[in-house]
C-alpha cells in the first residue's frame, strides 16, 4: 500500500479498493500457478467480477456499467498486482475495449456489446500487433475487403492479450492500402471457437506474466458486418488508436508503480526478518540505503502518476506527459525490482519469493502499449 491515500480517492473508492483486494486474494491469487500452467484465467472468474460489480465501474449505468471513472480501474488495477494475481485481463478488456466502445460504437452497439463485458459473459481483445509490425501501427497488413454489407477480414495478429478467451475483437485493418495512416480502419468481431475464417493460434510463453492469456490470431476471410466499423466510416482507425493510447499508456504507468510499491514492501519484510552475519540484514548501511533510495523513487513516482491520474480524470492529460509517464515510471520499476531482489540474494532467484515473479513479469512493461524508445520520440516531438 502506499504510504498515503492518493488525492483521487475517496472513501468509496476505498470501499472499491477493500473489494478488489478480497477478490483478488481470495479467489484469483490461489490459483496463479493452475492459470500459469494452462497459459490463461479461468474464465468463470471474470463472471464472479461481473457478480461483485467489479467490472464496467467504467462504465455510464445506461449501458450496464457503474458509472464511475478512471480512479476505479486505477484501484482495481492496483490491487491485482498488489495481490499477485497478474493473469486476469483486465486492463484490457476494461481499461481499453471498453472504452473504445464507449467513444465510438453507436447507440444500438453499445447496449449490445458493454453490458455482456459489464457483467463478465464477455471478454474483450484489441488485435493491433502483428508478426512484422509492433509499435509503427502503419504498417500494418491485416486486409478487410468491403463485399456488400460485410467486410471480409484476413491477417494474422500476435502478442494478443485475452486473446485465447476473447468474445469481441476489436481488430485494426487497412481498408485501403494506398492510404497510408488513412487507410486503417477498426472493426469490430464477435467470435466463438466455431466462427467460420477466425481461428486461435498458439498461447504464447513467455518469461513472464504466463497465466496471462497472450495468444496469436488468424484471419481467413473473417467475416464481419459492414455496421461494425468503428466510427460509421473507414479510415479513421489510426486518428482513434491515437486518442485512445494515452488512457493505455497512463494504465500501463498504474501496473509498473504498483510493482514498484510491491516490490519495495516485500523486501523491506524480508530484510528485517532475514539474518546474515548475526543481524537482520535491514541493519546494514547497504541494505537500508538501497531501501531508502527504492523508497524515494517509489514516492516521487508515485506523486508524478498521481498527477496524470488527476489530469486524466479532468480531461487534461495530454499525449505527451501519458508518455512521459509510461516510459518513465516503467524504467524506474525495472530499476527497483532489480535492485530488490539483489538484496534477497539466491532466494531472489527462486519463483517461491513473489520478487522472482515481480522480476520477470515487469519487463514487458518496457514494450507494451508502444516501447519506451517510441515514448521518447514522442516526447521529442512535442518539445
Amino acid at each position: 500500500m502506499p504510504a498515503t491515500r492518493p488525492r483521487w480517492s475517496d472513501d468509496e473508492l476505498e470501499a472499491v479498493r477493500r473489494l478488489a483486494r478480497t477478490y483478488f486474494e481470495k479467489e484469483v491469487a490461489p490459483n496463479e500457478e493452475k492459470h500459469a500452467e494452462q497459459g490463461h484465467p479461468d474464465r468463470s472468474l471474470y463472471a464472479r467480477a461481473g457478480e461483485l460489480g467489479l467490472l464496467g465501474m467504467t462504465i455510464p449505468e445506461e449501458y450496464g456499467g457503474g458509472g464511475g471513472t478512471f480512479a476505479n480501474l486505477a484501484v482495481l488495477i492496483q490491487e491485482q498486482i498488489r495481490s499477485g494475481a497478474d493473469s486476469m485481463g483486465f486492463a484490457v478488456s476494461e481499461g481499453i475495449v471498453a472504452h473504445y466502445l464507449l467513444a465510438y460504437a453507436t447507440e444500438e452497439q453499445k447496449k449490445r456489446w458493454l453490458p455482456r463485458m459489464c457483467v463478465g459473459e464477455w471478454v474483450g481483445s484489441i488485435a493491433m500487433t502483428e508478426p512484422g509490425t509492433g509499435s509503427d501501427l502503419q504498417s500494418i497488413a491485416t486486409r478487410a475487403v468491403r463485399v456488400g454489407d460485410e467486410y471480409l477480414v484476413s491477417g494474422t495478429k500476435t502478442f494478443i492479450s485475452n486473446g485465447h478467451l476473447c468474445d469481441l475483437i476489436i481488430i485494426a485493418v487497412k481498408t485501403d492500402t494506398s492510404q497510408g495512416a488513412a487507410g486503417i480502419s477498426l472493426l469490430v468481431a464477435e467470435v466463438d471457437d466455431n466462427t467460420p475464417g477466425f481461428t486461435r493460434g498458439r498461447i504464447l510463453k513467455k518469461i513472464g506474466q504466463k497465466g496471462q492469456d497472450t495468444s496469436e490470431l488468424f484471419f481467413d476471410e473473417l467475416r464481419v458486418p459492414a455496421g461494425n466499423v468503428l466510427g460509421g466510416q473507414e479510415g479513421l482507425g489510426f486518428y482513434q488508436l491515437m486518442e485512445q493510447l494515452p488512457q493505455e499508456r497512463l494504465i500501463t504507468a498504474v501496473i509498473a508503480q504498483a510493482v514498484t510499491e510491491a516490490a519495495v514492501a516485500v523486501t523491506l519484510d524480508y530484510t528485517k526478518q532475514r539474518e546474515a552475519f548475526g543481524k537482520p540484514l535491514f541493519s546494514m548501511q547497504n541494505t537500508r540505503f538501497e531501501l531508502a533510495e527504492c523508497a524515494t523513487i517509489a514516492r516521487v513516482n508515485a506523486t508524478f502518476l498521481d498527477d496524470c491520474i488527476e489530469r486524466h480524470l479532468r480531461g487534461e492529460l495530454d499525449a505527451a506527459t501519458a508518455s512521459m509517464a509510461k516510459y518513465w515510471i516503467t524504467d524506474r520499476t525495472g530499476e527497483v525490482v532489480d535492485r530488490c531482489q539483489q538484496l534477497f540474494g539466491g532466494y531472489g532467484y527462486c519463483l517461491e519469493y513473489p520478487i522472482a515473479h515481480m522480476y520477470a513479469n515487469n519487463r514487458v512493461l518496457r514494450v507494451l502499449a508502444g516501447a519506451n524508445e517510441v515514448m521518447k520520440e514522442l516526447i521529442a516531438r512535442s518539445l
